[in-house]
């Protein structure tokens, strides 16, 4: 069977799963969910793909060629007999992974032929992004010369603000772009334009790369998102730093296996925590030992100690984030309640989330890279830990972290 008419039946596959979800008539699938009939494969040295997934009557959906994997569509119960086939790894069910509440309520406004003029929004002034020499944020547009791959719903290509230049779609139809408006929400936070007009992030102009992992909806899978850390690891010769607003509770050996191999190839990951308000540790990818699992804290002018009033939330000015995920696979903190920053249509929008406080990191991890071409992505995790302000700073400090593993809050101000 030729590879078109496979994806023809991938295709025809993840509809009738989503199908089969509805007319269960339980719930729409949920992040960490199995999707019936789809599977992640890690194959043994020197197995093929294609003779695997002919072999099991299954689809072949996305080739992993940084770590020689696939994953495959068809018939439910195929997993044991993939476990049981000798050229096969790992076989694992495939799952859902998606953005959770509260990232996903936005609330754009600004837009048209004249765009608002520029603002520095409050996260990028808690971590004193502004004043790194790296970042020059002067209202003059120099680009930060360092590629962040944003793994997300995609982004705008041609937002006023953003410089992207380039991506890949591994979600559903055939465009990176974003149909969604978290991953274009994401992407100014991290690197929109030092211009004239709209917000500045923390690596301004910093090349992005646009990877779509989630649909409009913001859902996606396990697959998915190997696919785009394969593709970001592909690349890693112009993809310094990844970003990734997602998670899920999925026990995934095949994407921590793609992580690492990304992580070796010399990306520096940062992931947001998850906004479930528990432990961590059972969250994917954030439990990778090699990436910045990054928890948020609210902040509502950009200073540390002022006990400011709430702009969007409840939440109390200079405390951990009541959403946030904790515990000791959290490695740093970043601003992520009442974020402004781009949004899609060319618009901006305030936005809430472990999703908002990555990209902070993201962006503190391109500056470095800026001045350190030579980091390694341990270099660079270490050198943002130890420059980190910590909880009990009188001046950057936040309070309410509820457990006994205090990371700091990111701070750029040095770089």
């Amino acid at each position: 069977m030729n590879t078109r008419l496979w994806g023809v039946i991938a295709v025809l596959a993840l509809g009738m799963t989503l199908m089969f979800n509805v007319a269960a008539g339980s719930r729409p699938p949920a992040s960490g969910d199995e999707l019936p009939g789809r599977y992640v494969v890690l194959l043994k040295a020197g197995a093929s793909a294609d003779d695997v997934a002919r072999g099991h009557g299954l689809g072949l959906e996305h080739r992993f060629s940084s770590i020689n994997g696939a994953s495959l569509v068809g018939a439910p119960g195929k997993l044991r007999n993939l476990q049981a086939d000798p050229r096969v790894a790992i076989a694992e069910p495939d799952r859902v992974v998606s953005l959770g509440p509260p990232s996903n309520s936005a609330k754009p406004g600004g837009s048209g032929s004249t765009q608002p003029p520029q603002s520095v929004p409050t996260g990028i002034n808690r971590i004193d992004a502004d004043l790194s020499a790296a970042a020059k944020i002067d209202g003059v547009d120099e680009r930060v010369n360092v590629g962040i791959a944003i793994i997300d719903t995609g982004i705008q290509p041609d937002h006023p603000d953003l410089y992207v230049v380039g991506g890949k779609n591994c979600s559903d139809g055939k465009s990176w772009k974003d149909g969604h408006g978290h991953g274009t929400h994401v992407s100014g936070t991290a690197a929109a334009l030092d211009n004239t007009i709209g917000v500045v992030g923390v690596a301004p102009g910093a090349r992005l790369w646009a990877v779509r992992v989630l649909n409009n909806a913001g859902s996606g899978s396990v697959a998915s998102v190997v696919c785009g850390v394969d593709w970001v690891t592909n690349n890693a010769s112009t993809l310094e730093v990844a970003n990734m607003s997602l998670g899920c509770e999925c026990g995934s050996d095949i994407l921590d296996t793609a992580i690492s191999a990304s992580v070796t190839a010399g990306v520096t990951y940062a992931v947001a925590a998850g906004n479930s308000s528990k432990d961590a540790a059972s969250f994917q990818p954030a439990n990778h030992p090699d990436v910045m699992a990054v928890s948020a804290i609210a902040d509502f002018n950009g200073v540390g100690g002022s006990g400011a009033a709430p702009t969007c939330r409840t939440d109390v000015d200079d405390t951990f984030a009541d959403f946030s995920n904790f515990g000791s696979v959290v490695d740093i903190a970043a601003p992520g309640v009442c974020i402004l920053s781009t949004y899609k249509g060319s618009k901006y929008a305030t936005m809430s989330g472990t999703s908002m406080a990555s990209p902070h990191v993201a962006g503190a991890a391109a500056l470095y890279k800026a001045n350190n071409a030579g980091a390694t992505p341990g270099d660079v995790k270490s050198a943002l830990l130890a420059s980190g302000k910590d909880q009990a700073d009188l001046t950057y400090g936040f309070t309410g972290d509820p457990d006994a593993y205090s990371e700091p809050l990111v701070y750029a101000g040095g770089l």
